[in-house]
């Protein structure tokens, strides 16, 4: 099906196309161009997108942004990166689909992934959502010109690291809802304190539609602050979270035998029971924050219950695979995608309800600034919580927590994955539970996929 053709696209960039040419996707990683994408060349500081277009071609491309001549068919602008947000505005303009904003600390990207399975999961509708954590300022317009024009439901993850960012993706994205899901300490290398990531998340309402409706967590200590925040902007504010004073709220919730949880919920005046299939506390919100969603959108709240019971885990947000340990098998939590001091509690909380021998493969948390060493050290207390039994610390900041757990926990530190790999060949046991979570940056996917490949 048809996403752009070569005049719509010089249409909305006003570029000059160079001949006719009909796009299905849009890619500007030349590494990901498929059979009928649009290949947006950008030109960054290190690389140049134009360096690459014969591959991209090669590779089944049917057309290029481009800011330079080229004998491949074409649609050449000033500047590609400018032309890539006007072709995000112009795919916006265009729809007429329900927008989701989505931001927050911690959980965006399962919420996104979560509410996209919930609002998908109709036969009558077609949902649209951001891939994989693309949800900065080359993501979102990336997303938003992926978009069909005959979206019913669309989904975006939001994020930043800086203050005034998510305002300008707020403003492409122009969401009919705006959901904040957890404020935590997370990049606080660029922020002086909790409060100023709030209100950096904060931005995210102002970009709401006429009418639309914000979605605050109620159990934040910055709610107030969101919602006074959102006042302006919204429409309506509907908060959600495990305190019963919020407007979406447990009933009751109980751990499930397969390791999820059983949840009745009250959505307004409705009351909803379904299973969550992914384990923890933090996951009741998430799903709390994915009904009220779903809610405001007008979407089927049984469709998105049963969405939630079906919703495997993301790999590095919470995949578990199985994996060879000697003469059995181990299970290990992909939670290796990033970390924050928020999530690493959640996690590790998760981890304590596992049956077997408690493993942590724990990297080194980043962009925490001067405090970072306190919040390491301070991760002793959820670790023994746990009752980890052995544990691989990786990276040189990590040195901080390794002298807390000194005498009370059987350790090694380690400077890089690679590393870490191979004391953890060595140490999974069978019917160990393996939790394997550290900030991006410091590659424990690649002890995941080492594990997979086989301990012992």
């Amino acid at each position: 099906m048809t996403l752009w053709t070569a005049a719509g696209i010089a249409a909305a960039t006003n570029g000059t196309a160079s001949t006719d040419f009909a796009a299905t996707g849009v890619a500007f990683d030349s590494r990901e161009v498929g059979p009928g994408d649009l290949f947006v060349a950008l030109t960054g500081e290190s690389t140049d997108g134009h360096r690459f277009l014969d591959q991209a071609f090669a590779q089944g491309a049917a057309g290029a942004l481009v800011s330079r001549e080229t004998a491949h068919p074409a649609v050449r602008v000033d500047d590609t990166f400018v032309a890539l947000e006007d072709l995000a505005r112009a795919s916006r303009a265009r729809t007429a689909a329900k927008v989701i904003g989505v931001t927050g600390s911690v959980g965006k990207t399962s919420t996104k992934e979560a509410l996209f399975a919930a609002l998908d999961r109709s036969p009558a509708k077609a949902a649209h959502r951001s891939v994989k954590s693309y949800n900065n300022h080359t993501g979102v317009p990336l997303s938003l010109a992926r978009m069909p024009a005959a979206t019913d439901y669309a989904v975006f993850e939001m994020g930043m690291n800086h203050p005034g960012e998510l305002l300008h993706l707020t403003t492409l994205v122009r969401p009919h809802v705006a959901l904040v899901t957890t404020i935590a300490l997370a990049h606080a290398e660029f922020f002086p304190d909790e409060v100023a990531i709030a209100d950096a998340k904060g931005e995210i309402f102002r970009g709401l539609e006429p009418g639309g409706i914000a979605i605050v967590p109620f159990d934040s200590p910055h709610c107030a602050r969101l919602t006074a925040a959102a006042r302006p902007h919204a429409g309506r504010i509907v908060t959600f979270g495990l305190d019963r004073g919020a407007d979406v709220h447990p009933l009751e919730w109980i751990a499930a035998p397969s390791g999820g949880t059983f949840l009745t919920a009250r959505v307004r005046d409705r009351e909803l029971s379904l299973t969550i299939a992914q384990p923890g506390d933090h996951w009741v919100a998430n799903a709390l924050a994915v009904l009220a969603a779903v809610d405001a959108v007008g979407g089927d709240l049984g469709l998105a219950g049963l969405a939630l019971g079906e919703m495997g885990g993301l790999a590095g947000r919470g995949a578990r695979r199985s994996v060879r340990a000697r003469n059995g098998a181990a299970t290990v939590i992909d939670e290796s995608y990033n970390a924050n001091p928020a999530s690493m509690r959640a996690t590790l909380a998760v981890l304590a309800r596992e049956p077997g021998r408690h493993v942590a493969i724990l990297g080194e948390m980043r962009e925490l600034g001067e405090r970072g060493p306190g919040w390491h050290a301070e991760l002793a207390e959820p670790i023994l919580a746990a009752r980890v039994e052995a544990a691989v610390l990786v990276g040189e900041a990590m040195t901080p927590l390794a002298e807390a757990l000194e005498g009370k926990v059987d350790f090694v530190h380690v400077p890089d994955a690679a590393t870490a790999l191979d004391h953890a060949l060595g140490l999974i046991a069978p019917g160990d539970a393996v939790l394997v979570k550290g900030s991006n940056g410091v590659g424990l996917s690649a002890v995941v996929a080492g594990l997979a490949g086989g301990a012992g």
